[in-house]
């Protein structure tokens, strides 16, 4: 029994070090991203960095609205993943991944601006569509409509 317990102990100490382990390399990618890019990127606290680039004039969602978003998704080194229309697409925001949820409220309806979002408000560890695993992702919005 005290084998089991001391392996336990093991696992959980080892995937807690992976998590924060990644959560170092996000910050680092980034600090460096913003950097590079000249950025005047706001964190929240979460590990989510967002820019407003143009302030827009309608109101905030709140987390569990219905919106309207044009956007364009890329890693770091500009590999594009996925884009809209500019017409965008509607959503829910509790349907979508953390950085988003999180992130959208940050503008108001018309405004632009970025979201950086590190791994584990994205997709985490996993690979989908394109994004590796473990991916700090950009996303350049532009908030059309709440609903």
């Amino acid at each position: 029994m005290k084998k089991l317990f001391f392996l336990l102990f093991l696992a959980t100490a080892f995937f807690s070090c992976k998590k924060e382990d990644q959560d170092k390399i996000d910050q680092d990618i980034i600090t460096k991203y913003i950097a590079d890019q000249n950025l005047d990127a706001k964190a929240t606290g979460s590990g989510l960095y967002y820019v407003i680039e143009e302030e827009g004039t309608g109101r905030h969602p709140e987390s569990n609205s219905y919106v309207k978003v044009a956007y364009k998704g890329y890693l770091t080194d500009g590999t594009v993943f996925d884009q809209s229309s500019a017409a965008g697409i509607k959503f829910k925001l509790t349907q979508v991944i953390e950085g988003w949820t999180e992130g959208i409220p940050l503008f108001k309806v018309g405004g632009k601006g970025k979201l950086i979002i590190p791994s584990k408000l994205g997709y985490g560890d996993q690979s989908t569509s394109g994004i590796p695993a473990n991916s700090v992702l950009i996303f350049d919005i532009e908030l059309l409509q709440v609903y």
